[in-house]
């Protein structure tokens, strides 16, 4: 028989099985029919057709977490550090070596962004043709280079050189990694695995500081001195890290050498289960399925949920060495690297915190609405006091909520699409906008308007206010979306379309439904 939505799913060949065969028999035949190619993993409202034994899923699960996760977290911790030592490098005098002065700084952290947000949709693109087990070690190993650049660059125009470069490279990284581990966890899974690498961003933040403090206590490494020591160390660990990693990366459950044959099956049926009206997990890149995964109304919205997001994450990044230093300008500049620490340390925790709350509930927009008010109270306390202590812990409310947007926002734009051709742009658009905002952050502390910078804070709270109203609206507008599909005749709906025409629908595709 087949299904009413015209294609034949894995649960058509279940009554091939005999009725003798005993409950685990026949739940491990499901399995190998919906990894099955050429199957369907749903029925045509996207309700899984094939049961999983949760125990075996457990034991696959922890071996994933084992085996992917810490190389990808280990690359983006310095991905992250090559990309904010810069603020370290600035308190140690990159400025003054440069000949830098006035806007000079925001200028060489902007030519970052420029490439940044060019390179992301195309980048992604090209980790999915490619394969994310060579493609995401080759743009570790070219930051990791640049890196070592900006070791001996002798003026400005070289140095934002450099960073143009890093930017082209860096792009990838998050929403190619994003994106690979969407290839071995289900929706639910997938927000606090991500938070697992995204949190080396605020750890970047912390170790970034106490490694910057170790290196800058050497007098120099052979000509090397100063902050240029911080470039050379860091971008030196990158490589060797970048060059491990073409080793133990592996593109897709059915090439990694570290599962059975069984593990592989299950890993590709359990992440089918969930792909509604798709008969394989990794298609072919698909024109229409590329185009409805940027052009999907929840993808765009989430994408600028993350803009606002970012200005207060980027924000905090590039300048909480500055905010540090203009409220305790006395201090020694090892002493101002080591508080800028722990607001990133706490951050961390909420980071990983707030996405696995999201991963029990497998509910991600009520977090991103929750998380702004935190956001938004830390702004109203630097923009409503010059006590130091004051000011100090507003950082401490700002790095709470704002970190936990990454994971949240990456894991909503790819439990909106469907195919892995969708999910490769709906990644990358989201880090494409989520990014102009980290353009805006380099333009939101100037330094005219410091020490209190009432301009930058103000930015940072207006974004954090656009944040809650955006995510607000959003969640109302998919369960007012989801009642009017409700009512669609699916079957009719799709009658007459082929089954290529069905797979490329994606969230025009009848029985879609959002998930908030």
């Amino acid at each position: 028989m087949a299904d009413s939505d015209g294609i034949k799913t894995s649960s058509d060949a279940k009554e091939a099985i005999p009725k003798s065969s005993t409950h685990v028999e026949r739940v491990e035949k499901d399995v190998h029919l919906a990894a099955e190619e050429g199957l369907t993993a749903t029925d045509s409202h996207g309700r899984p057709v094939v049961e999983f034994d949760r125990q075996a899923e457990r034991k696959l699960r922890n071996k994933i977490d084992w085996m992917v996760v810490p190389t990808v977290s280990l690359l983006y911790l310095f991905c992250f550090i090559d990309r904010s030592n810069i603020g370290n490098a600035r308190l140690a005098g990159l400025e003054d070596d440069l000949g830098m002065k006035g806007n000079d700084y925001n200028v060489l952290l902007s030519i970052f962004f420029v490439s940044y947000i060019l390179f992301q949709i195309p980048s992604n693109l090209a980790n999915k043709m490619i394969g994310p087990g060579w493609f995401i070690p080759f743009l570790a190993l070219g930051f990791g280079i640049c890196s070592l650049g900006m070791a001996f660059v002798k003026d400005l125009p070289a140095a934002c050189g450099v960073r143009f470069l890093l930017g082209l490279f860096e792009a990838g990284m998050m929403p190619g990694i994003s994106y690979y581990l969407s290839r071995w966890y289900r929706r639910a899974e997938l927000v606090f695995r991500i938070s697992l690498f995204v949190v080396m961003s605020p750890l970047a933040g912390a170790f970034g500081g106490l490694l910057a403090s170790g290196i800058l206590s050497l007098s120099n490494i052979g000509s090397v001195r100063a902050w240029r020591m911080i470039f050379l160390v860091e971008g030196i660990i990158t490589t060797g890290l970048s060059l491990i990693a073409f080793i133990t990366l592996t593109d897709r459950p059915e090439t990694a050498r570290w599962l059975t044959e069984e593990e592989k099956t299950l890993a590709v049926a359990r992440v089918k289960s969930e792909l509604l009206a798709q008969t394989k997990v990794i298609d072919k890149a698909d024109r229409k399925k590329v185009w409805l995964g940027f052009w999907n109304p929840v993808v765009l919205a989430t994408s600028f949920i993350f803009l606002f997001n970012n200005i207060t994450v980027q924000g905090l990044a590039y300048f909480l060495p500055t905010i540090v230093a203009s409220i305790y300008p006395s201090y020694s500049t090892v002493r101002k690297q080591l508080f800028t620490v722990p607001p990133y340390v706490v951050g961390a925790v909420f980071e990983v915190f707030v996405p696995f709350l999201s991963w029990r509930t497998d509910k991600r927009q009520i977090f991103l609405i929750i998380a702004a008010p935190l956001t938004m109270m830390g702004y109203i306390m630097f923009l409503a006091s010059t006590d130091t202590k004051v000011r100090y812990a507003a950082t401490f409310f700002t790095a709470i909520s704002c970190f936990a947007g990454g994971p949240l926002t990456n894991a909503q734009v790819a439990a909106q699409v469907i195919s892995d051709s969708a999910r490769s742009t709906s990644l990358a658009t989201n880090m494409m906008l989520g990014n102009i905002g980290g353009l805006t952050a380099t333009w939101s502390y100037l330094s005219w308007d410091g020490p209190d910078y009432p301009i930058g804070n103000g930015l940072n709270l207006a974004a954090s206010s656009m944040q809650l109203i955006v995510a607000t609206a959003t969640l109302f507008w998919m369960k007012a979306d989801n009642k009017r599909r409700e009512k669609l005749d699916v079957s009719k709906e799709l009658e007459g379309l082929t089954q290529a025409q069905i797979e490329s629908l994606e969230w025009k595709h009848p029985g879609w439904r959002w998930k908030p």
